[in-house]
């Protein structure tokens, strides 16, 4: 059955009918570029943290107890040196705030729009930027991460639906994996600015790197400010003529006809009057929306229990623990960036040809295997004291950057774009703040767990993670249909064909709903 639902949208699209219609224009790449710059700054805040925190004058100035370990003044095993939850607060205090930042992102982006949470995001961004620059002590550089996180809240609520909305739906996937490319390059941009500050004369170089977040904050900021809302957005506020609605789609799909993609919208919001409560609340109390619900909830939890974020905050931390130098490890996490952005790239030519089921099984084993193996090397090779091998360092880091191969192009860029995508208009907003919700609660938890499991679970921590990608390969055979060339606001059909959530929302999930007022 889901097979024949996306078999049918295909053949439509190739009749020139339905949400498929048009092309990929230039006005629609731009704004989708634009509003990417959201992504960049998440990429960059992930990965400036990992490496500021590994620079021995950042350490000095602000956590003088782990640089302490670090210079060998107190004996301490390998697998501890950079154990402080100090430590772990400023890197888990941005996602703190994205979380409290998150359920008013929903409603300023549900009533006022994706772009005004873009702009109150960027202004956000450059505030954390200045305060974390300007430190004179540890409070500042959390207060600067703190703001950084309101502005994580407003951005990664608005721009994966904003990327999502405003795609074809046969491009919906690659535009929407855009947003982890945009994480990739801001990440990959954050380990070279380390390596290069790193070796600025007078220690301040970790300034440089706090402060030059301001770049994408302010390109995101002032690129809002001439964005057009998106045509779905507009029709759920309900505040433009439906003739001004129908010009701008014609603008961004580059075609005349988008008569059908505007009825599709129009009727996806319509579901809305009929039904009371907030989009939140139809999401959590109404039978026809487990499915999304569920993804909402399981997908980022997945995402993060991947031990990603371990690597992304902590790469050059682990790359000392098993003894390479300051510069070598900024230099080795720079490595794995350009191969995390190389995949990334390769999965938006890939999810629209091969389906977003294939990518997150091949990408799952293959990360399951790199874990296991950098497991298996690390507890054979590297004890409490001395470092490992240049050879078996050469090895972890390639396996590291197999690893984040792997992720680059499965549950990176498809953890975002599987989530944006499931939801029917209506609750679609509330939809995204409960999978940016899920994400940040365990993000906080993996960013302020991770140094002190890695110190008492030692090498056993990548087996830890390599269980939950066992768990979370077979969740997808199992339990996600495809999705792949489904217009937007016809995704809703694929879970009444699966063989498990047809069950919960029944073969017509709408008269269900009337005939059971919406409850279980």
């Amino acid at each position: 059955m889901a097979v024949g639902v996306v078999a049918g949208v295909e053949s439509q699209e190739r009749r020139g009918g339905g949400a498929g219609t048009g092309r990929v224009t230039a006005f629609v790449v731009l704004s989708c570029v634009t509003a990417g710059m959201g992504g960049v700054i998440f990429g960059y805040d992930i990965g400036i943290a990992g490496g500021v925190s590994s620079m021995e004058p950042f350490l000095r100035k602000f956590f003088p107890e782990v640089h302490r370990r670090m210079e060998g003044d107190v004996r301490v095993s390998n697998y501890c040196k950079f154990d402080s939850q100090l430590l772990t607060a400023f890197t888990s205090s941005l996602y703190v705030a994205g979380l409290l930042t998150t359920f008013a992102a929903s409603r300023v982006t549900a009533g006022r729009g994706r772009r005004p949470s873009m702009l109150l995001g960027g202004a956000a961004f450059l505030a954390g930027a200045a305060v974390g620059g300007a430190s004179v002590d540890i409070y500042m550089v959390i207060l600067g991460r703190v703001l950084l996180g309101v502005g994580l809240g407003f951005a990664n609520q608005a721009v994966p639906l904003y990327l999502s909305e405003m795609a074809p739906s046969r491009w919906r996937g690659a535009f929407s994996n855009g947003f982890q490319l945009s994480v990739g390059v801001g990440a990959l941009a954050a380990n070279v600015i380390n390596y290069g500050t790193e070796k600025i004369r007078g220690g301040w170089g970790w300034r440089v790197s706090l402060a030059l977040a301001a770049v994408p904050a302010g390109l995101l900021t002032l690129g809002a400010l001439f964005l057009p809302e998106t045509p779905n957005s507009l029709i759920q506020q309900g505040k433009v003529e439906r003739c001004d609605v129908e010009q701008l789609l014609k603008k961004i799909r580059g075609a005349d006809d988008v008569a059908d993609e505007l009825d599709t919208i129009v009727a996806a919001n319509s579901a809305t009057a009929g039904v009371g409560g907030g989009g939140l609340q139809m999401l959590l109390t109404q039978r026809r929306y487990r499915p999304q619900l569920a993804m909402a909830v399981m997908i980022p939890f997945f995402q993060q229990v991947t031990g990603i974020n371990a690597i992304a905050f902590y790469a050059p931390v682990l790359l000392r623990t098993i003894g390479m130098g300051e510069s070598a490890s900024l230099l080795s996490a720079v490595v794995t960036g350009v191969v995390g952005v190389g995949a990334t790239l390769l999965s938006m030519f890939a999810v629209d040809r091969f389906g977003r089921r294939t990518l997150f099984l091949a990408g799952g084993a293959q990360m399951l295997a790199s874990q296991v193996l950098i497991g298996g090397i690390m507890a054979a090779k590297l004890g409490d004291d001395g470092g490992v091998s240049r050879a078996w360092a050469a090895a972890l880091i390639l396996l590291i950057a197999a690893y984040v191969a792997g992720f680059g192009w499965s549950w990176g860029p498809l953890g975002w774009l599987v989530p944006s995508e499931v939801f029917p208009l209506e609750v679609r907003s509330a939809g995204q703040s409960v999978t940016v919700a899920t994400s940040f609660v365990f993000t906080v938890f993996v960013a302020q767990a991770f140094l002190a499991m890695l110190c008492r679970m030692r090498a056993g921590i990548f087996f830890f993670f390599a269980a939950w990608l066992a768990a979370m390969t077979a969740f997808v055979y199992l339990l996600l249909p495809e999705t792949k060339g489904v217009p937007i606001e016809e995704v809703a059909g694929v879970w009444r064909g699966h063989w498990f959530w047809s069950r919960v929302v029944g073969g017509d999930g709408e008269e269900e709903e009337r005939n059971n007022g919406g409850k279980l």
